[in-house]
This record gives structure tokens, C-alpha cells and sequence, in this order.
């Protein structure tokens, strides 16, 4: 954050990137891609927040945004199976108040629908044999 922010919205950064996290966790080949989802929402709702259900993260492939889907939100055991090679951005958006969000007239930005607090974090993880690879943290931070 630049400068001071209050402790709710510090206590909101802290929850969202420790979700990002448990997502991570879940980066195991066989599991499946909802099984990231339901990490992640179960850690931030655990905890008083809401997940974002307008926006997912994705596969990252020969395009930037491809399938599968990777929700926030949504049971376990669901979706594609996850296999070594595949390249997935996780990106968990928590808000303080509800889920729902809205497109201000500029077509681009979004807001919460309560104006609530909310906060995004996201990393490319690579699926492999000996775990999640996380690829968008710098060097020597590598495994989640």
C-alpha cells in the first residue's frame, strides 16, 4: 500500500494474499482446478470476507488469458484435472463487504457494488511433479 491504511484494510491485504497462497497449495497434479477454488474461498470467507464471482483467474498458455477457468469460488473436486505442464494464473479478488461488483461507466473499471474494501493478488503458477512452481515471484522463491 502507499501510505497508511487502516487496520481493516490491512487485516483485507493480509487474508487475500494468504488465500492466494492456500490456492497455490492446491497446485497438485490430480487435483482439480476447483480444488484452488475452494481453497481459496474457504480461507477468506473463513475469515469474514467475500470472493469476486464476476472475475476468474486462468490458463496462460500461447495466449495470456486461456481455459481453464480458475474460480475463487465453488466446491471441490470439480473441473479439470490438473497435470504437470500447465501454467495457471491464480488470482484471488476478496472484498470486505459482498462479492458482487460493478463496470463504471468508463467500461474498464470495477468497483464493489457495496463500496466496499477489496483487494487482488496473483501469481503464475506452473503445475509440476514436485509441486506448484510459482513463476512470477522473483528468484529463489520458488515453491509455494
Amino acid at each position: 500500500p502507499v501510505g497508511r491504511i487502516s487496520a481493516e484494510a490491512q487485516r483485507l491485504l493480509d487474508v487475500t494474499e494468504r488465500a492466494l497462497y492456500e490456492g497455490i497449495h492446491a497446485v497438485v497434479p490430480g487435483n482439480r482446478v476447483s480444488d484452488i477454488s475452494a481453497a481459496v474461498q474457504s480461507f477468506a470467507e473463513a475469515r469474514g470476507f467475500s470472493v469476486v464471482t464476476d472475475f476468474v483467474g486462468h490458463g496462460i498458455g500461447r495466449e495470456l488469458h486461456e481455459d481453464p477457468q480458475v474460480p475463487n469460488f465453488g466446491p471441490p473436486g470439480q473441473g479439470p484435472r490438473l497435470k504437470p505442464g500447465m501454467v495457471l494464473a491464480i488470482e484471488p479478488m476478496i472484498n470486505a463487504g459482498k462479492g458482487e461488483t460493478k463496470v463504471l461507466g468508463d467500461r474498464w473499471t470495477v468497483v464493489t457494488a457495496d463500496g466496499s474494501l477489496s483487494a487482488h493478488f496473483e501469481h503464475t503458477v506452473a503445475v509440476t511433479d514436485q509441486g506448484p512452481r510459482i513463476l512470477s515471484e522473483g528468484r529463489g522463491k520458488r515453491r509455494a
